[in-house]
């Protein structure tokens, strides 16, 4: 199954059934000038890297450049690998203020991937560390150019397809990283920079 779904109105989510999971979808939360003015100051500000994870015996650069804020106790353990957050900046308080009000759930740290062009992508994963506790709420919001991101059972069954926009936000709750896995495919398709940012909370 394909889901794309446009125009929605942002005060009225698109609630999508996973059938063992939970997703809103806030098409256009942030107005598009806006989404835009925080993609350039992230861009510009944020301090990127690209870590090295285990992947089938052998450490390999992530395709993508990524950086770890939050709290100074939410630290992330992920492939082997301690992350350990950069103090929060203006701009990324700034959001996580506004999304603590539209998904009335907290968080104390936020993951930032930048997706460079259509080269730049993440696999199949769910957000199910231990940190993260049993039904972690997961607040996930694209800035810059549209990228796809595809959700499938851990168990078999059809996939979801959404089309993730400038300002487009996601929020992911219940049992979905207990049941769902999910991805940003890479393409081969000429396509512009996204950041994308996913809220969540740390339990220390």
């Amino acid at each position: 199954m394909q889901c794309n779904l446009f125009e929605q109105d942002a005060d009225k989510p698109q609630s999508i059934d996973l059938k063992g999971g939970e997703l809103e979808l806030h098409r256009g939360w942030l107005e598009s000038d806006l989404a835009t003015e925080y993609f350039n100051k992230l861009a510009a500000e944020v301090d990127w890297q690209q870590p090295e994870i285990w992947v089938a015996g052998q450490r390999h650069k992530i395709p993508r450049l990524q950086a770890w804020y939050g709290d100074e106790n939410s630290v992330m353990e992920y492939s082997a690998t301690r992350f350990y957050p950069t103090p929060w900046s203006k701009e990324l308080i700034s959001l996580k203020d506004l999304i603590e009000n539209k998904t009335e759930s907290s968080y104390n740290s936020v993951l930032v991937n930048l997706y460079r062009n259509g080269a730049d992508g993440v696999g199949w994963h769910a957000d199910d560390e231990k940190e993260l506790g049993g039904c972690p709420v997961i607040a996930s919001l694209s800035l810059g150019a549209s990228r796809s991101f595809s959700l499938k059972p851990k168990r078999g069954g059809k996939s979801i397809k959404l089309e993730l926009n400038n300002g487009d936000l996601i929020v992911m709750k219940g049992d979905t990283q207990r049941n769902w896995l999910h991805a940003v495919a890479k393409t081969s398709k000429k396509i512009g920079p996204r950041i994308n940012l996913t809220f969540r909370y740390i339990f220390s």
